[in-house]
């Protein structure tokens, strides 16, 4: 009997060990990632070291990815058309430098309706291991095209098995710069279709991100977030939690929402030197999640 008390006893310390070595962003079902875009000035090794050098341990990939030329010069390419060398050689350098090989997501994209062009985006993003595609489905500024290409969309989504997470860019030149244009996108579809919630481009476009978030509830796939300067057009990246955005705000009501997934920097300022603010964001983002998981 006491045996069995102690083996009892010992486990549970060991399951709550276990619980208790989640970080506070896991506990909440939260990924903290760098969007490679954030250092697009660089190759893709250099953003991956980068990031490393941060300890932030995922990351999203761009659209397209510098490579480095042949004069030694970054080199961009399209990230579903990448040979298989170069694809295998990113994540050899991801796993080298501690950050986990599978991106959290990869896009902007812009799938369209050529099925057969839409599909090869589709091909390359599942040859990379790729589970959701950030994406601008082309819809040349007219609602009525909207269905049509989201029926290719879901077609594809489906046969592959990979999430379609639409983004926007700001407005009024963005398509889906509304949330209300995005929910009209995926409004009876398929689970695997929903938003990327690009909070800073919200703020630029007039928008309360922390309202536009509750329009998606349900939907909210991923994030570009940011925290910027000042609303409107001419508004910039600052530290997360040094801004006007209510980043507060908006990781309550994602808790608050059950969200579950990648929360990634896409820090647009202060190209050439903008790790330590990164950095500064991050520390933030801890801080943040373990207030939020407190009873």
């Amino acid at each position: 009997m006491i045996k069995s008390f102690l083996l009892i006893t010992a486990l549970s310390c060991t399951a709550w060990a276990s619980a208790s070595a989640e970080t506070p962003a896991e506990q909440l079902g939260w990924k903290l990632a760098i969007h490679s875009y954030t250092f697009q000035k660089f190759t893709i090794f250099e953003a991956i070291d980068k990031t490393a050098a941060m300890g932030v341990k995922n990351m999203s990939i761009s659209g397209s990815v510098n490579l480095a030329g042949p004069d030694g010069k970054p080199l961009k390419s399209s990230t579903v058309g990448l040979s298989d060398k170069d694809a295998d050689a990113i994540t050899a350098h991801l796993k080298e430098k501690g950050i986990d090989p599978k991106f959290v997501n990869m896009g902007v994209v812009k799938p369209s309706i050529d099925e057969a062009a839409s599909r090869k985006i589709f091909e390359g993003a599942k040859r990379m291991g790729i589970d959701v595609l950030v994406a601008e489905p082309e819809v040349h500024d007219k609602m009525e095209e909207l269905g049509p290409v989201m029926d290719v969309v879901e077609k594809l989504a489906k046969e592959y098995n990979i999430k379609v997470a639409i983004h926007n860019h700001p407005g009024p030149k963005n398509f889906y710069w509304n949330p209300d244009t995005v929910l009209a996108a995926v409004k009876g579809r398929s689970p695997l279709l929903g938003a990327c919630a690009d909070v800073g481009h919200w703020v630029r476009s007039g928008l309360d991100p922390v309202a536009s978030l509750k329009k998606l509830e349900g939907r909210v796939i991923t994030l570009h977030f940011k925290d910027l300067n000042e609303a409107g057009p001419k508004a910039h990246d600052v530290p997360w939690g040094t801004g006007i955005s209510n980043t507060k705000g908006m990781l309550t009501e994602l808790k608050r929402q059950g969200f579950k997934g990648a929360i990634c920097v896409e820090y647009e300022y202060n190209w050439d030197n903008s790790a330590s603010e990164i950095a500064e964001s991050a520390k933030w983002f801890d801080a943040t999640c373990a207030e939020l998981v407190k009873p």
